[in-house]
């Protein structure tokens, strides 16, 4: 699986946020966006996505079997968490799961159990999503990346209102993803405790893009 933007511009209002931008993404890596604010980086991640779309260039997807979509195999996990207040924790990933798609070897209430347990939350699952904390609360929002497998996850700054033990926890699990072939692109002023990610530098003060610098530091 390869992802690859070409001479990728992409406006937002009158102004060019992201202009002539080229990168490749490869299966069994993380991309780090870094940079100032203002420098692109959530534009980026929306574009990815498919929610904004390119006023030049394109982003395509290569995979292994037939021409598939980003979106149908993506995780978008953004600013906001996706938590719905009225819920209980378990409730909430039971909507994503059936929201995703369901793996036929579990049933929904296995993989819901099995995101609660990977966050720390299966001592929550019974709890109004509306009474968890602000770092609970990303966390619920997170565990949707492993309630239904996706081989890409898109994520906007994945670590607001995480402690250091939650923080350590995502890195695990994005190691975990990229070394069974995933791909993780994440927008983020914070290092992510990975094992040698690349990096993508967004903004005036670097070029448009610093291609895919395997390994660089930000």
């Amino acid at each position: 699986m390869q992802l690859h933007a070409d001479n990728l511009t992409v406006e937002r209002g009158t102004r060019a946020v992201i202009a002539n931008l080229t990168f490749t993404a490869n299966a069994g890596e993380a991309l780090l966006l870094t940079g100032p604010n203002g420098a692109g980086k959530t534009t980026l991640i929306r574009t990815i996505a498919g929610f904004i779309a390119p006023v030049n260039g394109k982003i395509t997807l290569k995979v292994d079997v037939g021409d598939r979509d980003i979106s149908e195999l993506c995780h978008y996990v953004g600013h906001l968490t996706g938590v719905k207040a009225n819920l209980t924790a378990e409730q909430n990933l039971a909507f994503w799961a059936k929201y995703l798609g369901a793996d036929a070897a579990r049933s929904i209430a296995e993989r819901v159990d099995d995101a609660l347990d990977a966050f720390g939350l299966l001592s929550l699952a019974d709890y109004p999503a509306g009474l968890l904390s602000a770092g609970q609360k990303r966390r619920l929002g997170l565990a949707r990346l492993i309630v239904a497998e996706r081989p890409i996850w898109l994520l906007d700054e994945p670590t607001v209102s995480l402690d250091a033990a939650s923080t350590t926890l995502l890195a695990g699990l994005i190691q975990r993803h990229i070394a069974g072939g995933g791909l993780v692109i994440a927008a983020t002023h914070l290092p992510l405790g990975l094992e040698q990610p690349s990096y993508l530098r967004l903004g005036s003060t670097a070029p448009a893009a610093d291609g895919p610098a395997q390994g660089a530091a930000p």
